[in-house]
């Protein structure tokens, strides 16, 4: 693939298409996996050659049950908590994988180095700001309305993942427009983490 076919218009839809399936993954990682496996094997979409894996009915299985017992997880108090840290890399390894895969045929080291730096960071960002709100959740209510955040969560992965497959271009306009506020939000999060610290810090030192 020339400079040139790697911008044409199949290309921008094909790359919309995984940025969305990667923001999916950080909402629950398994659910965009399960649905590009489910859309494959029942011939919705074409993957390439060295992903046939995705395209089985073994990993429809697997895929369907890593989904559930994720989704179970997070509604267990505090195991939402020890889950968002396996989590994290998780979804940015699944965000990798999906924009890879979804990716037409290029050069390898162009194609997982796109990859990485739109699908893995797509699926990095939501993921770091979900877990921004949980922590806040946590925070606020005592971990009461965590369930409520995880169904936003489940609702986020399922519909975006839905949409992704079936309006590549509408999905990617959204996740575009939450990937710039995601930015904002965790920016804004670590600064008030940062002032807090620090005014905790001075008195301290004022005592001392």
């Amino acid at each position: 693939m020339d400079l040139i076919s790697l911008f044409n218009l199949n290309t921008f839809i094909e790359l919309l298409l995984g940025i969305s399936l990667s923001a999916a993954a950080g909402f629950r990682v398994f659910v965009p996996l399960l649905a590009l496996s489910v859309a494959s094997v029942f011939g919705h979409f074409d993957l390439p050659t060295n992903f046939d894996w995705l395209e089985t009915p073994q990993a429809v299985i697997v895929f369907a049950v890593a989904c559930s017992l994720e989704i179970i997880g997070y509604y267990i108090p505090w195991l939402d908590h020890l889950l968002d840290i396996f989590a994290t890399p998780a979804a940015f390894i699944a965000g990798t994988i999906v924009t890879a895969s979804v990716a037409p045929e290029m050069n390898p080291l162009v194609q997982w180095t796109l990859a990485l730096i739109a699908g893995g960071g797509t699926a990095g960002l939501t993921k770091g700001l979900m877990n921004t709100l949980r922590i806040s959740s946590t925070g606020v209510s005592g971990g009461l309305t965590n369930p409520i955040v995880s169904t936003i969560e489940l609702i986020m992965a399922i519909g975006l993942s839905v949409l992704a497959l079936a309006l590549p271009v509408v999905a990617g306009v959204i996740v575009i427009g939450f990937v710039i506020i995601a930015i904002q939000r965790i920016w804004s999060f670590f600064n008030k983490l940062s002032s807090q610290t620090n005014e905790t810090v001075s008195p301290s030192r004022e005592l001392g």
